[in-house]
């Protein structure tokens, strides 16, 4: 049973995202207007394990839109022609100041499946090279190598709010060799 979209029309262009309203037919004949938030980049989160121990890259961070901090994997948007691999050795180097070491795709998602069309990449990365201070130094108070024994019970905890970054340690925890 699938909803047909009839037509889209964009209701506000922000270069970061835009809202449209879908004129959408419902399986049951019914038409509605549905609002979808449409982000033109794709976004990548790198979770960086440092092999000989298993700690994890995080940056500590202060969000003002949920005035919320917590713990966050290294993330970002794709640029334009930018492989998710590209995007997230960018992403990392410039929000930790660490050069991530060969990353592979972990998993492809939708976060807001239902309101938004974007899709979000984790990438996991064995081991990184520390080169120097992040370039984006507003991105985080501070960037660490959290131990493994400690990931759980920052996820118990509330430390880790944002979806990106819970949906990588919830990954990494439940399948530690992936």
């Amino acid at each position: 049973m699938r909803w047909q979209v009839r037509n889209e029309r964009t209701v506000y262009a922000g270069g970061w995202l835009d809202v449209a309203i879908a004129d959408i037919r419902l399986p049951d004949g019914r038409q509605i207007d549905h609002h979808v938030v449409v982000y033109p980049y794709p976004a990548v989160g790198v979770l960086v394990v440092r092999p000989k121990d298993g700690a994890v890259l995080l940056l500590w961070r202060h969000r003002f839109t949920t005035d919320s901090q917590g713990w966050e994997i290294p993330a970002g948007r794709m640029e334009e022609g930018e492989t998710p691999a590209q995007a997230g050795a960018r992403e990392t180097l410039e929000e930790t100041g660490w050069r991530p070491g060969p990353l592979r795709e972990l998993i492809a998602y939708h976060p807001l499946n239902g309101t938004a069309r974007q899709t979000f990449h984790v990438l996991r990365a064995d081991g990184a090279d520390y080169v120097g201070e992040p370039v984006d130094a507003y991105e985080s108070d501070r960037v660490e190598w959290v131990p493994a024994a400690d990931l759980a019970g920052h996820v118990r905890a509330g430390r880790v709010t944002n979806g990106l970054a819970l949906t990588a340690l919830l990954h990494h925890l439940a399948f530690p060799e992936s």
